[in-house]
Formats: structure tokens, sequence, C-alpha cells
């Protein structure tokens, strides 16, 4: 009996959390998904790679877009290497970076760690059409072309240091590649891995040898299950996954059942005839070894290639293992080469892919080509298994994948979507908090595609995609994203949504400052709009249990929309000092660290917490009693304002009484004194158009002689808060 692994440690469980690719007609998985649930047939007839009908192949294969370019500078590539690479390590090596954003993850942050990479490749047409030539040989091709590269190069450029290597098991690469990595995971070889797959067709030669062997479909056509099947129509690809352990990961497309691999061993009919003994018992063991009921797997995704002789062999060996007597409903198949065409080392991811998209939008993409049921597959027949011809729901349940080499490895996989469903109420991106959004780019063009995007597209974005994105915009300097911008998604109380944005290039890194204002920047529930984030609620409410013994509603006072709550002197000084304290609290946690740090007034208050020369409590207090001395004082009715004076004009004019209380800028000065004699001088200025404006400090004229009064008092208070001064 085979060892039922199955156990209850989620935590260990490998997920799939990134992946990223380029399909025929498909630049990314996005494109890939309106394909293939528009139906589109992404095999073409064109002259892309060769003359159509040369040397007798048929007219119709898959072609990806464009391979012309790379961004040698930001993988750190020189020129020369640059123009002697296969197309498919500089794409493996975009493809790489793509896959570890798309799972949240910053690939910086990955540096120096043990993550693996493992890639299914067969073939480098390139490097055969470079070295023909002895004289123009150079030596890059070796470095730029070695399959070995493929996956070392990876390695090398984001200084990956788990295992390195390239599978080569024809038509079953990917997957074998796959099948190594959650072992290696399993094992603890490495804590993460990148997996990928690749396929060019760029010279007739590899063709023609298919071609000639018979394995070839004349239409262009995988017609799977079809009884007009008549062989396999080739395809390019290259597409990578990110595989983490689940208590590591921050986004979840499916995860790992199990994974087996077999080999047909010697057979009869020759070394590229199928074996379905050998295919049945890979699906058996990987069945049984997971513990599950073969009737729990909704869908299997076929390696289904449309030849005369692997769909029949195939099909038997699926019902065998997945249609026992007590299934209640045909066995969904179905096979992603009717679509894109078969793109050989790289086609088990290719079917991933679609498997993933399934498990997204909870929808299998239907097959194409398929019109009359072989009649060599009896299974089809009798109806035990039915072929996807529609786009059809898929709730929930086990997928099991196929990817069979044509030298007789087979791999089968088990996978599950996940659990975890978005909460609508909490999807949306647009709340009454306005949003920051943070988006670093190699370029500009970069960013604002990005920003277009969420704009036009805010019912598709949710808060756990702008987490994931937040996450992978905190670069270094020497990232080479040095487009950096923000965008605020603002709803208006008329119900308007606005996304006002701003995108900046940064040649070196800026200084940060933590400026921390004085009195005069309070106003009524000026902490209701920050109250729904938790640290800064939390902050707030661990100041109001500290006011709490001077039998003062802290919270009242910062959410109350009554203007009354703030006509005390105390009530200014504690709000601003309460705010400042959760706004660095949150800032901290958000890890930012000031490079600087400046304060004003009671805002050097704010700049001793930041510090770490107050805590909490003594912050808090010492506002506290800053303003209760002035309460307890008789202090003379005063008054202060901001005027746009130079500090030189206002030493001159200012009355007897008033004073140059604070140096603004260059032009701008607040005045403080003797309530009459100030208020006189202020509409004096105006008078003369000369910007003046009352600053509210609840008749107290601050910064000037009055305060000499209250120093006895508030040092006295201060000793008493401050047991150990810093």
């Amino acid at each position: 009996m085979v060892k039922n692994i199955r156990k209850n440690d989620d935590d260990n469980d490998i997920v799939i959390s990134g992946i990223s690719g380029r399909f025929p007609e498909s630049e990314n998985i996005d494109e890939l998904k309106e394909n293939l649930y528009n139906h589109v047939d992404m095999v073409t007839e064109d002259d892309r790679r060769w003359p159509v009908g040369f040397y007798g192949l048929p007219g119709r294969n898959g072609k990806l877009k464009d391979l012309s370019k790379l961004d040698a500078q930001f993988f750190g590539i020189h020129g020369k290497q640059a123009r002697n690479m296969d197309p498919q390590a500089r794409i493996l090596l975009e493809l790489t970076y793509e896959a570890i954003v798309d799972a949240g993850v910053n690939p910086q942050t990955l540096r120096g760690t043990r993550t693996g990479v493992y890639i299914g490749s067969s073939t480098s047409e390139v490097e055969e059409a470079l070295v023909e030539d002895v004289e123009r040989a150079n030596g890059y091709a070796l470095t730029g072309c070695s399959r070995s590269m493929f996956s070392n190069r990876i390695s090398f450029t984001f200084d990956f240091q788990g295992p390195s290597y390239t599978m080569d098991t024809a038509c079953s690469s990917s997957f074998m590649a796959l099948q190594q990595a959650i072992l290696a995971l399993k094992t603890n070889e490495c804590d993460q891995a990148i997996v990928g797959g690749t396929n060019l067709c760029i010279r007739p030669v590899t063709s023609v040898q298919f071609h000639r062997l018979n394995m070839l479909s004349p239409e262009g056509k995988c017609q799977h299950l079809d009884n007009s099947a008549n062989g396999y129509v080739r395809s390019e690809s290259c597409s990578v996954i990110f595989l983490q352990r689940k208590s590591a990961a921050k986004r979840v497309y499916g995860t790992i059942v199990h994974i087996r691999t077999n080999t047909d061993g010697n057979k009869p009919e020759g070394i590229t005839y199928p074996s379905w003994k050998a295919q049945m018992m890979v699906m058996r063991e990987t069945v049984e070894e997971s513990g599950i009921d073969p009737a729990e797997v909704r869908y299997v995704e076929a390696h289904g290639t449309g030849t005369p002789v692997g769909d029949p062999i195939e099909t038997k060996a699926i019902a065998q293992v997945f249609c026992p007597d007590h299934r209640k409903q045909p066995l969904l198949i179905g096979s992603v080469k009717t679509n894109l065409g078969h793109a050989e080392p790289a086609s088990g991811l290719n079917s991933l892919a679609k498997v993933l998209l399934t498990f997204q939008n909870k929808m299998i993409p239907a097959n194409l080509h398929f019109q009359t049921p072989n009649t060599n597959i009896p299974e089809l027949i009798d109806g035990r298994i039915k072929p996807v011809t529609e786009n059809t729901p898929f709730e929930d349940g086990i997928v099991a994948v196929n990817s069979f080499g044509f030298g007789g490895v087979n791999v089968h996989m088990l996978l599950k979507p996940h659990a975890k469903e978005l909460d609508p109420i909490k999807s949306s991106i647009v709340t009454d908090i306005p949003r920051l959004i943070l988006v670093s780019g190699r370029t500009e063009d970069s960013v604002n595609y990005i920003f277009d995007f969420i704009e036009k597209n805010p019912d598709k974005v949710n808060p756990e995609f702008l987490s994931l994105l937040n996450d992978v915009a905190m670069t270094e300097e020497n990232s080479g994203m040095n487009s950096r911008g923000f965008l605020i998604a603002d709803k208006h109380p008329d119900g308007e949504t606005t996304f006002p944005r701003e995108i900046g290039r940064i040649p070196e890194k800026r200084p940060i400052w933590f400026v921390y204002s004085g009195m005069g920047s309070q106003w009524t529930s000026m902490a209701q709009g920050m109250m729904a984030i938790d640290i800064f609620r939390q902050s707030i409410e661990k100041s109001a249990k500290i006011l709490k013994r001077f039998d003062i509603d802290l919270m009242n006072i910062l959410l109350s929309n009554d203007e009354k709550v703030l006509d005390t002197i105390v009530a200014p000084f504690i709000s601003i000092a309460a705010v400042q304290i959760a706004l660095t609290d949150l800032l901290r946690a958000l890890q930012i660290e000031p490079d600087g740090i400046v304060g004003h007034s009671v805002g050097e208050l704010g700049c001793a917490y930041a510090d770490g020369v107050f805590t909490h409590e003594q912050m808090l207090l010492s506002a506290y009693w800053r303003g209760r001395c002035v309460e307890m004082a008789n202090l003379p009715r005063g008054l202060m304002a901001a005027v746009g004076l130079t500090w030189k004009e206002a030493k001159a004019r200012c009355p007897s009484g008033v004073v140059p209380a604070c140096h603004n800028s260059q032009d701008s000065v607040t005045i403080s004194g003797v309530y009459d004699t100030t208020k006189k001088f202020v509409e004096q200025l105006k008078s003369e158009n000369i910007f003046a404006r009352e600053v509210k400090s609840c008749n107290i004229g601050f910064h000037c002689h009055f305060m000499e009064e209250i120093a006895p008092s508030l040092l006295e208070k201060l000793q008493e808060i401050i047991t150990d001064p810093k």
C-alpha cells in the first residue's frame, strides 16, 4: 500500500504565489485570459519565423509577439552579451522579476536567500545559429545561450543561492522542473523557488524533423479528442511561477496537493510510443499518496496533444484512475494545446496557467477544434469523460494536470484552489478616507501605466492588490526603479472620485523630515478621518486613557464637530500632541524613519517623542501641563497673528506690547502680544494690503514676555513627569 502523505499542517503547504508569462499572441497572463475565454485561436499562419509552406511545413504555428527587446542595463548585462543571448534567457529574466512582483514580494528582499531556480528547456536554436560560422564565434554564445545559463543567470542576476539547474525531459521538462522544486522545498533545500519553462521555434530545422516523423498536424490544429485528430501544432511560450510555503505567501493562486513522476521504461513499440500503464501508474500513485478520493477531482487538464496515438492512450489512463464507479458526473477534460498549440518543454506550465486562471475566474476555458468524438476513445463515447467545449463554471474541487515527454518521462500533479474569498464590502479602494497608492517604475511611462489601470478600473483593483503593490514599491536607490509616483483615490462629499497623481525621477536618495506643527494647527474632529487605521486609533485610545485621570474626554475633543470643545487652553495642546504621537506611531509602523526632525512651539514636544527622548505618556503630560499652567496663571488677554512681513520689518513696525514671536520664512512672521494692540495692528496691515491672519491661540499671547510668569510652575510639573531627562 502506498503511504498516505496528506497532513493538516497547512502552513507548510506549497503554494503558487506569483505567475508571469509570454504566450502566442499574448504578452502576459491577462491577455492569455482574454484570449482563452473569448475562444481566440492563438495559433496563426504568417511568416514571422520562416516563409509559409517552407520545406512543406504546416503553415500554422504559435508564436510570441516580440523577441527583440531587453533592458540589459536593468539586469546588469553587457551589450556584447545581450547581443549574443538566446531570447529565451532574456525573457526568463524578465518573467522571473514579474512573477516575484506578482507575488507581492520585492525582488531585492530575496538577494542572498536560499531561492531555488528550476527551468525546463530542450533546445537553443539561437546558439546553433551563432556558432555555425567559426570565424564569427566570440565566446559570448556560450554564456548567452547555454541552457544551463537559463537557470544559472537568473540565480546570478538576482543573487539567489539555492539550487539552480535546467531540466530537459522533452515535453515534460517544465513540469519535471516543478516536481524538483517542490521536492527541494519539502526537503528544505530551498526556502522559495522559481520554476520556468521556455520554448521558441526560431529556425525550421526542428520543425522539419517533427514533420518527417509524422507528428505534426497538416492543418496546424491540435484537435484533442476529436475524430479528425491528426497530430499536434508546434508553439512558443515562456512562463515562470513563484513557489512559496503558505506561511510566507502574501498571495495564493493555488495549492499543490501532490506531484509525482515516473518513466515508461522499455516498450516494444519504440521510445516515443506512450505507455498507458505508466501514465495510469503515475496518476494512481499521486492520488493514493495524497489520500484523496479520485471522485474529488473535478477536472483534468490533459497533456492532450491531439495525436491519433496519444489521445486514446492518455484518456484510457485517466479513466482508469479518475472514473470510479461511484463518480456521479462525467469527468471534465481539456487541453490548452487546442488554444495555443504545443510548446513542448514549456507546455506543462501552459497547462498550469490555464488551471490557475480557472481557479481565479471560477470558469474553465473552452477547448477549440472539437466537433466529433474520437471513435477510438470508448471512455469518451460512453460518457464517462466529457470534453470542455464551452466556458464551464468551476466551483470547487481538485484539478489534475498531466505532462508527458516523448521519451517516456511522465509527470502528474494535483492542485486545489485557495479557499479564501475576498470580502466584497472591503474590496473597494474608494472609501471615505483618501487612499495613498505608491508605485515605483523603471520609467515614468511604467508608473503612469499602473496609475491609468487603477484609475480606469477601480472595480477591478482591491485593497489586497494595493497592499502587494505597496510592498514592491519600496525599492532601494540601486534598484533601477528611479521613477517614483503617488496617486490618491479621493472620494468627495458629492460622491465624485478623483485620482490626483504626481511622478518624479529620483537621481539620489532624498532626506525624509518629520515636521511637527505648533498651536493653530488644530481643528474640530481632527482625528476622525484616521481612526479607521488600527495603529493610529490604538495610539489615540492610549492617549485618552492617560488623560482620563484629569476628567478629560480626549475622544470627544478629537472626534466632535462642536467647535466649542477646543475653546479651552488645554484642549488644543493635548489634541495636537495626541495626533502627533499617533501619526509618528503610524509612520514608524510603515517603516518610515526620518533623516531629520524639526518642530515649532508645542511641536517641539513631538520632536522629543520622535527622537526617543519622551515616552508617549511624558509627551502627552508635558503638553497637558503646558496648557494647564497657562490656564492657572492670571495672564493678560493676548492675541497671535501670522503677517506677511520680513523679520526686520516686523521688529521695526510692531507697536509697543506686540513682538515678533516666530520667524516662519523670509516674508512670514508670527506676532504676539496684548490683544487690543495686536488686533489693531492686524487691521492696519490688512488696510495696507499686507497679509495678516489671526491664529487660534485661546486669547493667549504665546512666545512673548507673558510666558515668563508660568515658567516656575511648568518647570515643577515637568520635573515630576520627566524623571530621567535625556
